[in-house]
Parts: structure tokens; sequence; C-alpha cells
């Protein structure tokens, strides 16, 4: 038989030998490796931005208001229309 080829001796999550060493867990709240780190990073800035972007539409009258902006300023600033 062939002998088993293995990547690395060992791992930082449980993995299952019997799957060519597929892990059985995700670790979803540690930030202690790149690429976890980079997922939370990327879903917080997704939903920072997605937050910001509708947030200002309810305060549209508030802003025109405050910075005493026209109805065409209104229009070309791309928030009502």
């Amino acid at each position: 038989s062939t002998p088993e080829y293995k990547k690395y001796q060992s791992y930082h999550l449980n993995v299952d030998p019997d799957q060519d060493d597929k892990a059985t867990e995700i670790k979803i709240c540690h930030f202690s490796r790149p690429h976890m780190r980079a997922f939370h990073c990327s879903w917080w800035s997704f939903f920072i931005a997605f937050f910001i972007w509708f947030a200002i539409a309810p305060l549209l009258s508030e802003i025109k208001e405050t910075l005493d902006l026209s109805k065409q300023q209104v229009w070309t600033s791309s928030i009502a229309g």
C-alpha cells in the first residue's frame, strides 16, 4: 500500500483523518487566523457601509434644512433618487 501523505503534522482545528483531514469544526469567533480576521473585517465593513448608506435617507429632511440645500442639490446628491 502507498504511504499516506499528510500536508501538516498538526492542525489548530479538529480534523477527520478519514476525509483527507477536512475540518470537523469552524471556530467562527476566533481572530487568531488570518482567514477569520479577513472574514470578520469584510462582513463588518459591509454592515457599516450598508447601515450608513440607508441611514441617511430618513434624515434627508433634517440634512436639507441644516445644510440649507435646494431641491436641485438634494437630487444631485443621489440620496433621494
